[in-house]
């Protein structure tokens, strides 16, 4: 059995990086344009050790939309 530190109904707030278990700071909103129209935003989160990256990352695909505090 493995323990789920976040409440019921309640959204991780957790870094999105792989491996990476810290606190977010920064939510990424992007989408696919080839699948989501274009209003549609999914979210993934980031600490300050993971924004660039995970930026770099959804960038090079055009994917990314805004950066914004979390």
């Amino acid at each position: 059995m493995t323990f789920d530190p976040t409440p019921a109904g309640e959204l991780p707030t957790v870094c999105s990086s792989r491996g990476c278990g810290n606190p977010a700071t920064w939510r990424l909103l992007w989408n696919n344009p080839k699948i989501h129209t274009p209003e549609r935003r999914k979210t993934w989160l980031a600490c300050d050790d993971h924004k660039q990256s995970l930026s770099d990352f959804l960038g090079a695909r055009s994917f990314l939309r805004e950066v914004e505090p979390f």
